[in-house]
């Protein structure tokens, strides 16, 4: 028997790490997690934005805490601002003009927390639109859209209780919308006004009550959810465009250590400098312009921050004679002017995103995972479906700011307010409509493009006296990336009785997800197929007017495969004779 001792590292650093290691079997975690392949792709940096950003809140966030006051106990201000000397107002807001004038610093770390907000928002949103367009929700991926999604809404939420932290009057409008979309809950509206705010509005609570969300509750939860959410990216692998060598059962990048880090690191100071550059020269949310809250002073150019203005346009387009009076005279108010715009509409927009995943999924039968993303204009029906929801919230935008629109543009509110309501009707199925076909449209061009090249513009005469005009094939990686997604088309279901004639069990069921299927993907067109390939090179005499019209297909096809990307262009028995094309 024999025991082996190796030499103790030399070093401060190495006996430190192995310590670390000996303790934690930290090192193996280290070590596969370094070697973990990263593609690289612009578009990948959507989510680094949100996660630098959001670190920038954390930090700017802990340096506003040690002077924000967060009570509603009234006070005379007498600080440098004069036009507010003996103004009564909160502790609150006093103390947001002490941070804005006289702490050191003050003003460029509040523009700078409220600027890594609004960019956190936008990344965020930009990010789950790239996820959702490219298909990356799809399995194993369900559950980390759905911590994406809750992400989303916590950040609205830590928006919006940070927006109304220093009580002036732009953020106690807001604070006194939201007790109107409360009591508009049928019932148990009043009951849960009086919770929230600790009594009628406004009272002296919710001040308090929303630094604490803010500062304590909403973090904890997003950083939770963000641990989980890098988990899960580590956990399936990362997700990647196709291309030549790119399949499901690889990842074709840059490794997470050395290159990533580098670059990543380098990327947070980027996003970092940026913001501080922006909450240094542009000024955003200048409080002493307001003043206090007030109920009476409400004017034009009251708007929200831009990712809570959809429910502002929601309300101002919705029509006010909508209330109604339910269980006799002295029942409860129904007040559908509230209740619809800033409950309904909102929860049919965040309920059609966060099922999203799991109702293509039922409709299309797939079980298998998904690694290599899809090309948006190969699915047809999901491109335009989210690009009907993103005008749908555009509009929605663009009428929170109606009051803008009018004073700046000389219009009528009233014209623009009807524009707006027509349009939030019809614009996000025109948006549908128009979106579907350019898609349709892109994947018979890329068919032409397979089967026929490019056109060179050259003109050959041929002894017959055939004029034909030269086309140049694509190379193999351009062809590929045009043929290598998977036909889909609407599922099939047995029928309803069997040979027998008993009634099959889960029919209905079965004929929901085939009426589904048919819905999302009836109009199609279909990648190209070997024998198709085959035939758009079998010209005859055609064949003989260069050297890539001199190859046998079979070459052809065998050239169409990258290496890593497959054999073949589609089987031969993938396209029916049955099959839809539009």
């Amino acid at each position: 028997m024999s025991a082996t001792t190796t030499a103790p590292p030399s070093g401060k650093a190495a006996r430190t790490a192995d310590y670390l290691d000996q303790r934690t079997g930290i090192g193996t975690a280290v070590k596969e997690f370094a070697r973990k392949i990263f593609p690289d792709h612009w578009s990948f940096l959507l989510g680094e934005i949100a996660l630098y950003s959001f670190i920038t809140l954390l930090i700017s966030g802990v340096f506003l805490t040690m002077f924000f006051v967060p009570s509603m106990a009234e006070v005379h201000y007498d600080g440098p601002w004069p036009t507010m000397h003996g103004v009564e107002m909160s502790e609150a807001f006093a103390s947001t003009l002490r941070l804005s004038f006289e702490v050191r610093g003050g003003l460029l770390m509040r523009q700078i927390h409220h600027w890594a907000a609004l960019i956190f928002m936008a990344a965020i949103v930009t990010h789950m639109m790239r996820v959702f367009f490219t298909g990356a929700f799809r399995k194993p991926r369900e559950l980390n859209w759905v911590v994406g999604f809750v992400l989303l809404i916590l950040g609205l939420a830590a928006g919006f209780s940070g927006y109304s932290l220093p009580d002036d009057v732009l953020s106690g409008n807001g604070l006194r919308i939201t007790d109107g979309v409360i009591k508009a809950i049928p019932i148990v509206g009043s009951y849960l006004s009086y919770f929230v705010f600790g009594g009628e509005f406004p009272g002296h609570d919710i001040i308090p009550r929303l630094f604490t969300v803010h500062i304590l509750l909403v973090p904890g939860l997003i950083l939770a959810l963000i641990a989980l959410h890098l988990f899960f990216v580590v956990l399936h692998k990362h997700t990647q465009y196709p291309g030549s060598g790119r399949t499901n059962a690889n990842v074709v990048g840059y490794p997470l250590f050395p290159i990533y880090v580098a670059k990543a690191g380098g990327y947070f100071f980027v996003v970092f400098g940026v913001i501080a550059l922006m909450g240094a020269t542009l000024s955003i949310n200048p409080v002493w312009n307001y003043g206090p809250y007030d109920p009476s002073p409400v004017s034009a150019g009251a708007q929200p921050d831009w990712y809570m203005l959809f429910l502002e346009g929601s309300l101002r387009l919705m029509p006010g004679q909508t209330e109604y009076v339910l269980f006799g005279p002295d029942g409860y108010t129904l007040s559908l002017n509230v209740l619809i715009p800033a409950v309904v509409v909102p929860g049919v927009l965040f309920t059609l995103l966060a099922l999203y995943p799991f109702v293509e999924s039922f409709a299309t039968g797939d079980k298998r995972e998904h690694h290599v993303l899809d090309r948006p204009r190969n699915r047809p029906f999901r491109t335009a479906f989210g690009v009907s929801l993103l005008t749908a919230f555009f509009i929605l935008v663009l009428a929170g700011s109606n009051d803008i629109i009018a004073t700046h543009f000389h219009l009528s509110i009233n014209d623009i307010t009807w524009v707006f309501r027509v349009l939030f009707f019809l614009g996000p199925w025109a948006a549908f409509v128009i979106t579907k076909r350019i898609c349709l449209a892109l994947q018979r061009k890329d068919r032409e493009l397979v089967l026929h090249g490019h056109e060179t513009g050259q003109i050959v005469r041929f002894a017959s006296g055939e004029y034909i005009e030269v086309h140049k094939p694509l190379d193999a990686h351009a062809r590929w990336l045009r043929v290598q997604h998977d036909p889909t088309r609407p599922i099939e279901i047995e029928p309803a009785e069997d040979s027998r004639g008993v009634r099959r069990k889960g029919y209905r069921m079965d004929r929901v997800r085939q009426r589904l299927s048919q819905v999302f993907y009836e109009d199609r067109v279909e990648p190209v197929t070997p024998a198709e390939l085959e035939a758009s090179h079998s010209h005859g005499e055609h064949d003989a007017l260069g050297s890539d019209q001199e190859k046998a297909p079979a070459q052809l096809l065998g050239e169409s495969a990258p290496t890593g990307g497959g054999t073949r262009l589609r089987p031969e028995d993938e396209t029916g004779p049955g099959t839809r094309n539009r």
